[in-house]
């Protein structure tokens, strides 16, 4: 079996190696006569922890848009995603090695019109449970709920179920073998999720010094989504004429969304990179919240991490390019700690399941 060499700082340690490919694994054991691939900064398989493959802005998409989808995530160094919520059965791409390694959470379940339409799997209260153990055996370990949404009748943003009923649902999930993440803008659906034991909270534009205290304590993540948060002014004035008072709301969050992630990471809480990739975000596109988190003032180190080794380790990988671990890695020209607009760039190599894909 021939072997690849790849040379220079691998991270998170930074020490200078020669690392070698053989198979699928990584090895620092020389391999003679094996060929220098390429040679840079040595980064694992950056993690795309909030993406949605074979989504688009009806719901469902092909099978082609979803390879296209898949390889765009790849090509920008995400080689593990998880993926938060689809219309599509993209259990296909999991058999395919030429794409990144996939965890998903099935299908979104939100309440009825109280999403997108052909998003969710829309249900009633007395739904929910059954709902949610289903979609746990349909996912991979994950169930997607819809915290939060406009609420018509209201004309605002409202809780999707009652506490109670998210509390029931949650222990559905865990019951079930799986954890739970919920989409949540706003602030009142986040005390009931919190002392359910929620797994993760995606966005979180709604949180209080309290709340993220209480997430910090209870180990509860937070994939921030800082890209996607930057749309906000682009939803308000779209509903601003029907509906104010959610216009109104999601103004007020737009202007406190840098103070609120702040103070939730000075709270403990852990955070995911996500590029929220699907209608409205193209994909491949976790360079931006990259750039995103570190635009908050986060350090170098904590925001690749955030796209990579901790990631891997939140998501059942290993986190390092230990011997023999999973060959999945990307190769850049540049020290993506001292500049990380390096991720934004072609890379030297990506390697992936031991096999140089771009």
């Amino acid at each position: 079996m021939s072997a690849l060499r790849f040379h220079g700082p691998v991270l998170p340690s930074g020490e200078v190696r020669d690392l070698f490919v053989v198979g699928d694994r990584v090895t620092y054991e020389s391999q003679p006569g094996a060929e220098l691939a390429a040679s840079g900064w040595i980064v694992p398989g950056l993690v795309d922890a909030h993406c949605h493959i074979g989504l688009g802005p009806r719901g469902a998409v092909s099978r082609e848009e979803t390879e296209a989808q898949a390889i765009a995530d790849r090509d920008g160094g995400a080689l593990l995603i998880r993926d938060c919520g689809s219309a599509s059965d993209t259990r296909w791409v999991q058999e395919r090695e030429d794409l990144p390694r996939l965890v998903r959470a099935a299908r979104h379940i939100s309440r009825t019109k109280r999403y997108m339409p052909g998003y969710a799997d829309e249900v009633e209260p007395e739904s929910l449970v059954e709902t949610v153990t289903r979609q746990a055996r349909r996912g991979d370990g994950w169930v997607k709920l819809v915290g939060d949404w406009i609420d018509r009748a209201e004309g605002d943003l409202r809780p999707s179920f009652s506490a109670e009923e998210f509390r029931a649902a949650i222990d559905a999930a865990h019951a079930a073998g799986a954890k739970v993440t919920a989409h949540c803008f706003g602030t009142e659906v986040l005390p009931g999720l919190i002392d359910a034991g929620i797994d993760c909270i995606e966005h979180g534009s709604g949180l209080t010094p309290e709340l993220a205290a209480a997430m910090g304590e209870k180990g509860i993540a937070l994939v921030p989504t800082v890209a996607q948060l930057e749309l906000f002014p682009q939803l308000s004035a779209a509903a601003e004429a029907k509906f104010p008072a959610y216009a109104g709301t999601m103004d007020d969050l737009y202007a406190r969304r840098r103070e609120t992630l702040m103070t939730a990471h000075e709270a403990g809480v852990t955070f995911y990179a996500g590029s929220d990739g699907a209608a409205i975000q193209q994909h491949g596109t976790l360079h931006k919240e990259i750039a995103a988190l570190a635009g908050l003032g986060l350090p170098s180190d904590y925001v690749l991490g955030a796209a990579s080794w901790r990631a891997r380790e939140w998501l059942g990988f290993t986190p390092d390019l230990a011997e023999g671990s999973e060959a999945d890695f990307v190769v850049y020209d540049r020290d993506p700690l001292a500049d990380l607009s390096v991720t934004a760039e072609r890379p030297a190599a990506i390697v992936l399941r031991g096999r140089v894909r771009h």
